[in-house]
């Protein structure tokens, strides 16, 4: 067979599949017959691609015939003896048009089950201390309920990557074999067109499934923190499933159907070669366009969040996030960096990653401050441990808990400027003072955290000084740092950062306060039972004045049942503290008064009403003792809400 018979031949084969003709018309898109329609008989499909490639080496078009393949058909006539050029474009329609109709009624149904069997990917990193790491259940792979992706899904595991076969493996092959041919006839870019138009709506609807949401900058700034909070959660699951799972499945795909194909309106000639070289379009175009908005989209909820309002309750979401990206940031440069036309996507997460680490180092700034800048309003009732303690020292604990992830971003101590810069606060002047301890290889974490403990201390120093007694004022101080150095000792990481040697400076600061309340409180109650004052000596005869006596028994009276009256509003909320200081009083008080009452007693019940002058016993005092530090009394208020 010569070759112009040989071209006749290959062009009718090509002209009876013409998708503009108008019998083809006439039948309607929806009934009309396919080639690649996945059934048995392959022959068609077959001899249909050996006519394409006959064509086209019998009669290759010329550069300028190169152009959109429907536009082109489109004016043609069906007619047979069309030139070799006509025929091509005729068969770049049809070959447009299976290829469409393969990528989108062979692909797999992506079930919501199986894109969330994605987020247990594990973390490829580790920073066992963050508490980002979401422990959820790895995915069996001998598990059915793993495959429910499709009629013959599997999974690919690559580092942490888990590729998903997103069409069969013939129809992979079909849409190779389309497009290495429409790429061969210059048609490579429309082939990619059609691919980015099918596939990028099913990346977003896998998106959507994930909970990612089409949200703006602007929304995700105002939205309200605990909203804000879920998202986050929601956000690391999806991106560990988007990146891991969807996109790389996409790469895959793609990479199948497209590599080392030309995708670009040049004809693959000796002449073209140099164009090929310099057109802007890769064979990773067709993924980067079906994918890139998506990416774009959920990159941009990490972005919005990095550049939003710093305020100390977002430290721990906010190191959440920089680790989830982190720990994806070796995913998505395997993903698209490797790629030119895909690298900005890899860049944008490297750049928000790196917003991240500032704003987590501005919030402990801004934390730090806060601290400092919280000001003495009211004093807490009974003296119990402040708010603000409980705030700082759990904050600290987490703080600690992060201790990987932010002993890399916190690189620098406090610095003199931060340690002064609540200019203005009542707390500032006095600020110079404090001592920041340089222990031996303390890291800048460390330093930050006994640094927010001493700014506590001073802050607590002035809430102290609200307390018109100064008993109180001592309570106050000794629960306040009891209540941190049981903090530091329960968090072995807290622990472990602050060191020993400030833990003792601590625990001698407990003591100082607990010591300078008993005395301020208790020593005058002691004094009334000492002998001074008691003798009289004169003429004949010398003895104890009954007077003087009577007088002393009275005022430790009223001193003890003053002190007993308010003290037992006040309160030690720690259980164990409360019953050391309460045997640490009666050890002091009760021999103190058993002395008292067996050297004295005698001359008070020889005389006229003792019941008025020894009104208790040893026993009554402690009793009385084991009264104190319980709180102020219910208000008839919360009585009625604890019975409601």
């Amino acid at each position: 067979m010569d070759e112009s018979t040989e071209l006749e031949a290959a062009e009718r084969v090509v002209m009876r599949w013409d998708s503009s003709s108008a019998s083809t018309a006439a039948a309607g898109r929806d009934d009309e017959p396919m080639l690649f329609d996945g059934a048995g008989d392959r022959a068609e499909a077959e001899r249909f691609l050996r006519a394409v490639d006959d064509i086209r080496r019998l009669a290759p078009p010329s550069p300028a015939a190169v152009g959109s393949p429907r536009r082109l058909s489109s004016g043609s006539g069906a007619a047979s003896g069309l030139g070799g050029c006509s025929a091509v474009q005729v068969a770049m329609a049809r070959l447009e048009d299976e290829f469409r109709h393969v990528l989108s009624s062979r692909a797999f149904d992506l079930e919501i089950e199986a894109l969330a069997d994605l987020t247990s990917l594990s973390i490829s990193s580790d920073r066992s201390n963050s508490v980002s790491s979401i422990d959820l259940p790895v995915v069996d792979e001998d598990d059915p309920v793993s495959y429910r992706v499709g009629r013959r899904s599997s999974y690919r595991s690559l580092r942490s990557i888990r590729e998903i076969d997103l069409l069969p493996d013939d129809a992979v092959a079909d849409l190779r074999a389309i497009a290495s041919r429409m790429a061969a006839a210059g048609y490579g870019r429309e082939c990619a067109q059609v691919y980015a138009s099918v596939r990028k709506p099913a990346v977003d609807a896998s998106l959507r499934r994930l909970g990612v949401e089409r949200l703006s900058i602007g929304d995700v700034q105002r939205l309200e923190w605990d909203a804000l909070e879920a998202k986050i959660r929601r956000w690391i699951r999806a991106a560990r499933a988007a990146v891991r799972g969807v996109f790389a499945s996409e790469r895959r795909l793609s990479f199948h159907i497209f590599h080392d194909l030309p995708i670009s309106n040049v004809t693959v000639t000796a002449a073209a070669a140099v164009a090929v070289a310099a057109a802007s379009a890769t064979h990773d175009t067709p993924f980067v366009e079906a994918v890139k908005g998506a990416a774009l989209q959920l990159f941009g909820f990490a972005e919005a969040i990095s550049i939003g309002r710093r305020s100390p309750e977002k430290l721990f979401k906010i190191i959440d996030l920089h680790d989830a990206l982190s720990d994806l940031l070796p995913d998505v440069s395997d993903i698209f960096a490797a790629s030119k036309a895909a690298e900005s996507i890899y860049v944008q997460a490297v750049e928000i990653r790196s917003r991240l680490a500032d704003a987590v180092r501005g919030i402990l700034s801004e934390f730090e401050n806060a601290v400092l800048r919280d000001p003495p309003k009211t004093p807490v009732p009974g003296g119990t441990v402040h708010p603000l303690t409980r705030y700082v020292m759990n904050y600290s604990s987490l703080i600690s808990d992060y201790r990987a992830t932010l002993t890399e971003l916190i690189v620098s101590r406090p610095s003199a400027s931060a340690r002064l810069a609540a200019e203005g606060s009542e707390l500032a002047p006095s600020l110079a003072d404090l001592d920041l301890p340089e222990l031996e290889n303390q890291s800048p974490l460390a330093a930050h955290i006994i640094w927010i403990i001493l700014v506590l201390e001073h802050n607590l120093e002035g809430k102290a000084s609200l307390y018109k007694d100064t008993a109180l004022s001592h309570l106050f101080l000794m629960n306040n740092v009891h209540y941190i150095v049981h903090k530091v000792k329960d968090s072995p990481e807290l622990w472990s950062m602050i060191g020993d040697d400030y833990l003792k400076q601590l625990t001698g600061k407990f003591t100082v306060a607990a010591t300078n309340y008993q005395r301020s409180s208790w020593l005058k109650i002691l004094n009334c039972l000492r002998d001074e004052g008691l003798h009289v000596s004169g003429g004949f005869s010398s003895g104890i004045s009954k007077s003087a006596l009577r007088e002393r028994f009275k005022s430790f009276n009223a001193a003890f049942e003053d002190a007993h009256r308010v003290q037992s509003g006040w309160l030690v909320p720690d259980t164990q503290l409360r019953e050391e200081l309460r045997i640490s009083i009666a050890e002091k008080l009760l021999p103190a008064y058993r002395s008292f009452l067996g050297r004295f007693r005698h001359h008070i019940e020889n005389g006229r009403h003792p019941e008025l002058y020894i009104k208790h016993s040893a026993e009554d005092l402690e009793n009385s003792v084991n009264d104190l530090f319980e709180g102020p009394p219910p208000t008839p208020h919360s009585r009625r809400r604890s019975h409601g």
